[in-house]
């Protein structure tokens, strides 16, 4: 039995249970505050901090890890990704007062002395100043970085960011993105406890079943019946994953129906398309999950 290692709190934890709860691998716990917990009878799952997560996997605590890429990339454990699960979205930026006079990484290379950088990301903001050939120092905060450059600890910060109104409420602008990041399905190289065949078996149905719901989300099943005669012009309006399915009706009068998978972004537009090519009788569902 894989065991997977699940932030134990916060918003990443939200979403995380959220997605094995809608692949079927419902957490049952013992209490809100239990370390461990089954995923729906199949998985084991241990509850730790979502720093934590990429050496626990790394070290053979955890199977399997659900994390953040910039904790990944922070930790420079040797870990792959077997699955981008599209939450957790953030970019870690650059970024310097308003009144620096500092607006692109070159005017840093530039100073006499070397550009002191506050961060919880000291390996990742070492590397990038590196590879940019711009001397720095790494003074390592272990929050709040934004207030670092107005009390004269640090020139910029290098901090995480979604939409960039913190930076903005605190006199700070962006400077540059050095890292976008989402919540990853992570593993050692060559997979959980050596490439155990049962292990990588188990693996291989765990990214199938997360799969399925995220391909899923903002995908919408569509049912019409529409005209014979306008299967051409229907199959341009409903290209779907291969193509509309094409079933026939008993006694259809010269009707058909067809199924398509569509965006969820698109169905406005497809229904009156549809309905402009004499399509009726037309329903729309959620999917839960979506294997190709």
């Amino acid at each position: 039995m894989l065991r997977i290692a699940l932030p134990n709190k916060g918003r990443l934890s939200e979403e995380t249970r959220g997605l094995f709860n809608d692949a079927g691998l419902e957490v049952r716990s013992s209490g809100e505050r239990a370390l461990t917990a089954s995923l729906g009878g199949e998985f084991e799952a241990i509850f730790v901090r979502a720093q934590d997560i990429p050496e626990f996997v790394a070290d053979g605590a955890a199977d399997v890890g659900v994390t953040g890429w910039d904790l990944v990339t922070e930790s420079e454990r040797p870990l792959v990704s077997h699955l981008d699960l599209g939450f957790g979205r953030c970019r870690l930026v650059i970024a310097a007062r308003d009144d620096s006079g500092l607006s692109t990484i070159a005017q840093m290379s530039e100073r006499e002395a070397p550009v002191r950088v506050a961060t919880v990301f000291p390996r990742i903001a070492a590397n990038f100043f590196k590879s940019c050939n711009v001397p720095a120092v790494v003074v390592p905060v272990s929050g709040a970085a934004e207030i670092a450059p107005h009390l004269g600890i640090a020139d910029v910060i290098l901090d995480i960011t979604s939409t960039g109104s913190t930076l903005r409420v605190n006199g700070l602008h962006e400077v540059e993105t050095v890292l976008e990041s989402t919540a990853h399905l992570v593993t050692v190289p060559g997979g959980p406890r050596g490439g155990n065949a049962d292990r990588l078996r188990e693996l291989d149905d765990l990214v199938t079943a997360l799969g399925a719901v995220i391909r899923a989300r903002g995908q919408r099943y569509l049912m019409a019946n529409v005209p014979r005669a306008a299967l051409a012009e229907v199959r341009k309006v409903l290209p779907g994953l291969n193509g509309p399915t094409v079933i026939d009706i008993a006694d259809g009068n010269g009707f058909v129906a067809v199924h398509a998978v569509v965006a969820a972004a698109a169905v406005y537009r497809t229904v009156s398309q549809l309905r402009a090519l004499g399509g009726a009788g037309i329903l729309i569902t959620r999917i839960e999950r979506l294997v190709p």
